[in-house]
């Protein structure tokens, strides 16, 4: 465990990400490339930066990085890379909600590395972190544009299923992920949603 911890750790230094976390959303990317150049991107759970640095890159200057988190960031531009706005704020709150939407209207990608803090239950840590993912999925009902992207972690549990089965009616194409870069003792796993569906291209449901 600590040779896996101490590369992914060691290599987030050298290419100066501030976490090691950074290598599960590059593992996704490079297998499923749902980021591209010019895109608008929304980063939650966005401090201290990695995914939001990452996705700069990736997307390129003509595209943007909102990154959200209770914890303060600061705005950054770099040189072929696109601006990173911060918003600090509780996505459970309609005021953070309407800050985002002053940044951008919509975006092609909303990204979710929340986790809560545990507590040592299994099972309650699962829940809060539902409560985070449904949240997150939430917003990327609203702001993702048709044919968007959603990455979000989750802590593995009895409701995961569940979590799994609301993001792929929203979604063409849903996919489990679990990144080399997480540690083997964690229950974290990612679900990845490709090819958003729009409000207005959902079947209506039977009654």
């Amino acid at each position: 465990m600590k040779e896996v911890q101490d590369y992914y750790f060691k290599k987030a230094q050298r290419e100066g990400y501030p976490a090691r976390s950074v290598y599960k959303l590059e593992e996704a990317q490079h297998k499923y490339g749902f980021l591209k150049r010019g895109q608008r991107v929304l980063d939650l759970g966005g401090y201290p930066g990695s995914w939001s640095m990452y996705s700069a890159k990736t997307v390129g200057d003509q595209g943007l990085v909102v990154a959200v988190d209770l914890q303060s960031g600061r705005r950054r531009q770099e040189s072929n890379r696109a601006p990173i706005e911060f918003v600090r704020g509780d996505i459970m709150r309609d005021e953070t909600l309407a800050a985002i939407e002053r940044l951008a209207p919509n975006f092609q990608v909303v990204l979710s590395d929340m986790a809560p803090q545990t507590t040592g239950s299994k099972w309650a840590d699962h829940q809060k972190s539902l409560v985070l993912c449904r949240q997150a999925l939430d917003l990327a009902r609203r702001l993702l544009v048709p044919g968007g992207a959603f990455y979000c972690k989750v802590f593995d549990g009895e409701d995961f299923k569940e979590f799994f089965e609301q993001t792929k009616r929203d979604f063409r194409q849903t996919k489990i992920v679990k990144p080399k870069s997480s540690r083997p003792e964690s229950r974290e796993l990612f679900v990845l949603g490709l090819e958003f569906v729009g409000q207005a291209d959902k079947k209506p449901r039977s009654t």
